[in-house]
């Protein structure tokens, strides 16, 4: 099942709220948070005092995406602003114990996810996929909304689909357009995450429904 995610990267920060409700009342199945640090990715967005803000206002799940070093750090933060059925993503870069990470998410409750960069390869990841409810494959460099489609993520999402346990999430992550979204989907992605393609719309209902009924031709 296609699964839309807005990431609030995209949306106005003084009117979150504001924005939150206007993807819901859209249609969207997801809200995406990417957290940064400043020092895996070079912007600084949120940290738990925000998301704890956010989870009282949104009535869909939640992704939080730690774009962190250190993620295990701040996996019971980020766990305590959260509900069943949210999902905490690590990218695999930032450790060398993703097992102990996927066991605190676990531990806390919520689904579990890991994150590739545009440059690291699956079979960095592919002995953890028993243990995962989600990959989520970067299809641009992590930090910054707006950026263009890096068609090396394709058979990224190729592959894990082809050695995916069944109803595990693939999600691809950024520079989702109407031709990038059909191009993912028919590799195998059924999570689209977009930020400019649905903030930044004239018609955030009309450009969810669009992104889902071209993903659903795959």
């Amino acid at each position: 099942m296609i699964k839309i995610a807005a990431s609030i990267l995209g949306a106005n920060p003084v009117r979150l709220e504001e924005e939150i409700k206007k993807v819901e009342q859209a249609g969207i199945d997801l809200i995406h948070i990417d957290v940064m640090d400043g020092h895996f990715v070079p912007n600084i967005t949120m940290g738990p005092f925000i998301t704890e803000g956010i989870r009282r206002v949104a009535h869909v799940p939640l992704e939080f995406h730690l774009m962190i070093e250190c993620p295990e750090r701040y996996v019971n933060a980020f766990a305590a602003s959260a509900r069943a059925g949210d999902l905490i993503i690590f990218h695999i870069e930032t450790t060398d114990k993703p097992k102990e990470i996927i066991a605190l998410i676990k531990k806390a409750g919520l689904r579990a996810g890991v994150s590739l960069n545009p440059d690291t390869p699956t079979g960095t990841i592919e002995d953890l996929l028993g243990a995962l409810d989600m990959v989520l494959v970067m299809s641009v460099n992590p930090g910054f909304a707006g950026q263009q489609f890096i068609p090396k993520a394709l058979p990224k999402i190729a592959r894990l689909r082809s050695i995916a346990p069944d109803g595990m999430d693939i999600g691809v992550d950024g520079g989702i357009t109407t031709e990038t979204v059909s191009q993912a989907a028919r590799q195998g992605a059924n999570v689209i995450v977009a930020a400019s393609a649905i903030f930044k719309a004239n018609d955030p209902q009309d450009a969810i429904k669009v992104l889902r009924q071209i993903a659903n031709k795959r």
